[in-house]
């Protein structure tokens, strides 16, 4: 039973993720010119990857996560720039690759006890996202140092890191309140 579950919530988390990257993330804001949402400059690829750690586990956010590496690797445009192996020497690669020890984390403070409120479940995904931008930062970094890289190094931490944190902190905090209800729905421990 625990495999069908296991399975299950991978399944689920890799679709997730992948429908995650179609939808541009917005925020309802009113602007002068009309507007009424202001776009964010991510995907929701990362917080549907948390959202299944902090809902399913380590296990089906891991298999999920290596689903949507295996699917974006061979050629469908899955990623946030499109897929392939030439995705492979692309600076925002090690975020894509961050997302195993994210999963694995984000899974794995989950289902620690205590996290039965909003703001547990709102630190472990931030704790994720922070090993996520971990591993992509020093991925820029070391191709920084062999010059891989054809912009500045700076320029990239903005673009890769800084830029996109604080609208992924915002979501990790939505996430938490979306988390919480599903797993007492789907009976999770905690």
């Amino acid at each position: 039973m625990r495999a069908l579950a296991n399975w299950s919530g991978a399944i689920a988390g890799l679709l997730l993720i992948v429908i995650g990257g179609l939808i541009q993330a917005a925020l309802a804001f009113p602007s002068p010119n009309g507007q009424p949402y202001v776009t964010l400059p991510i995907s929701l690829q990362v917080p549907a990857l948390l959202l299944t750690a902090l809902v399913c586990g380590p296990r089906s956010a891991m298999l999920a996560g290596v689903a949507y590496i295996s699917l974006g690797l061979f050629q469908l445009p899955v990623f946030h720039a499109g897929g392939g192996m030439a995705y492979l020497m692309d600076p925002g690669f090690g975020y894509v690759a961050g997302f195993l020890p994210a999963a694995w984390v984000t899974g794995r403070l989950a289902r620690q006890q205590g996290m039965d409120n909003c703001v547990s479940l709102a630190g472990a995904a931030c704790m994720g996202l922070a090993v996520l931008q971990a591993c992509g930062i020093t991925n820029l970094l070391l191709g920084g140092l062999v010059q891989r890289w054809g912009g500045g190094l700076p320029g990239l931490l903005i673009n890769y890191s800084l830029g996109p944190i604080v609208p992924q902190l915002m979501l990790c905090c939505a996430i938490a309140v979306l988390a919480l209800p599903l797993r007492r729905l789907l009976l999770v421990e905690s």
